[in-house]
């Protein structure tokens, strides 16, 4: 039902909506739901109709919904993201530390032995001065020195022991000092570093590596030009078996129509044969003979019809859409063919050219490990307990500056046998690069002759075509003139029919071949 019918039928419905009565309120709710199932159904007829699909929107969506593009396009971003990592080797890094750490005995300075001499230096001195003046007592030089003392300071000789018995309490009033002080001196020197804290916030920056942060940004770059190239040849793999697939179609839709014309012209024959036989014109072998060739006409377009729902169905597998959409091509594309630029921009020799210079920057990479390295270092460190001040329980710290170099002396060849490993894999980069020129320079040469073949084919199909329709024609009028018999057109029908389809294969066949010698180049 066309949009026209249904808007009448609508206006008309309004119409005559406004002068029910109340009785047929229902009536009308009815129709209002039949109009709009009606309008429903021509909205879903016209969503169900055939979809065309031109060429270009055929590859974007390929490329749109190809999990390996995809793949791909992830893994060019992820060169990308490599190459912008080893960027960042240029620049200084700053790095922030942390620590603690519980131990279960703290350091200790000094030993227990030198502990208990300090603590009990007072009592020490005052009996070593005590011992020391009885001894001297109790020789006749010792007496005789305290004589010399006695008369030294002007008092009485025999008043001197006395003198020296009441200055043992002076004395041991200076020990217990001097122990207090050697208790404070022990205390001072303990470190309780039990728990211990450290923090630090450092800076390095490279000042020469050796070649190794150049060489390897430059193995990043060529890595993510390796990897853009692949995307590109992955892109170019979609779009090639997108267009042999579309034009594959097309061949066939032609084949379809073929059949359709085929089994028109068969029908037509049959009718007029029919007719013949109702005059008496012609006999019933000759109905017999046509009518086999109908059901072989039917037959041909039943396997068309067969053969283009499963080329559409791969088409719309290679699209991401359901296998089961109605879809229809652009026929006219197949005159459509641009001349192919013969330039090799194969993406194979671009990625193996890659890789020889891939090879040759990680040979020098290699190298740099047995050169030296210098970096400019510096930063602050924080510690608790800290040693600025003594040891004390407090967080305090200090900055530092430094030059760091490191010098490789013999690694057991580790370095040379890398470097040898390297330059082994550059030499096979390079041997495969030149045959891989070889064998592309060989494919496009065969793919050449195939295309210079099938143009020639096109050529003569074309030629067989014109005579098999004007053969045809011919006896289509000697038919009507009742020279020729039914036998004779249907055999020039046959060898039109094979003519057309020899043409329109080798219409595709150029295409395709076309399509293969653009893809043998690169381009």
């Amino acid at each position: 039902m066309s949009w026209f019918y249904i808007c009448s039928f609508a206006l008309l419905f309004q119409e005559n909506n406004t002068i029910y009565n109340q009785r047929e309120k229902s009536l009308s709710l009815t129709m209002r739901k039949c109009v709009g199932v009606i309008i429903l159904l021509q909205l879903l007829a016209w969503g169900a109709r055939a979809q065309t699909l031109s060429l270009d929107s055929c590859i974007a969506m390929a490329i749109r919904e190809n999990t390996q593009l995809q793949i791909a396009k992830l893994k060019a971003e992820q060169a990308t993201d490599t190459r912008k990592s080893a960027r960042s080797k240029y620049l200084p890094h700053i790095e922030a530390v942390g620590t603690y750490m519980r131990t279960g005995k703290e350091v200790s300075l000094l030993s227990d032995e030198q502990k208990e001499k300090i603590s009990n230096m007072g009592t020490t001195i005052a009996q070593t001065l005590t011992s020391q003046l009885q001894a001297a007592m109790s020789t006749p030089e010792g007496q005789m020195q305290v004589a010399q003392m006695a008369q030294l300071l002007g008092i009485p000789q025999q008043s001197l022991p006395t003198l020296i018995q009441a200055s043992q309490q002076p004395i041991n009033n200076i020990a217990q000092a001097l122990n207090q002080e050697g208790s404070n001196i022990v205390d001072a020197l303990r470190t309780d570093t039990r728990n211990a804290f450290a923090a630090a916030v450092t800076l390095t920056q490279p000042i020469y590596m050796g070649g190794k942060v150049v060489n390897g940004n430059k193995m990043a770059d060529i890595a993510e030009a390796i990897a853009n190239i692949q995307l590109d040849q992955a892109a170019d793999d979609v779009k090639y078996n997108v267009e042999n697939t579309y034009y594959l179609v097309v061949g066939v839709e032609h084949k379809k129509q073929l059949a359709d014309e085929y089994a028109a012209l068969i029908q037509k024959l049959s009718n007029d044969v029919e007719k013949m036989i109702a005059e008496g014109v012609a006999t019933k072998a000759d109905g017999l003979k046509v009518s086999v060739k109908l059901n072989e006409a039917q037959m041909q377009q039943l396997q068309a019809e067969n053969g283009l729902a499963l080329s559409k169905m791969l088409l719309c597998k290679l699209c991401g859409l359901p296998l089961d959409s109605k879809i229809t091509v652009d026929t006219t594309v197949i005159s459509n063919i641009r001349e192919t630029e013969k330039s090799n921009n194969r993406a194979e020799l671009k990625m193996l050219g890659q890789a020889v210079e891939l090879y040759n920057a990680k040979v020098k990479m290699e190298r740099a490990e047995h050169l030296p390295q210098v970096a400019l270092t510096g930063g602050y460190m924080l510690s608790n307990p800290n040693c600025f001040n003594g040891f004390e329980k407090a967080f305090k710290g200090t900055w530092n500056v430094g030059v760091v170099a490191r010098i490789p002396i013999w690694d057991w060849n580790e370095t040379h046998n890398k470097v040898k490993v390297a330059k082994k894999q550059a030499a096979i980069a390079q041997l495969q690069l030149t045959d891989a020129q070889q064998l592309i320079d060989l494919q496009i040469s065969q793919t050449q002759f195939k295309y210079d073949e099938a143009v020639k084919k096109l050529s003569v199909t074309q030629k067989n075509y014109d005579t098999a329709e004007e053969n045809l024609r011919c006896a289509n009028m000697g038919f009507e003139e009742g020279v020729m018999t039914t036998t004779d057109v249907m055999m020039a029908q046959t060898a039109w029919l094979q003519a057309k389809t020899q043409k329109i294969e080798a219409e595709i066949e150029v295409i395709t071949a076309q399509l293969a010698l653009s893809h043998a180049y690169g381009n």
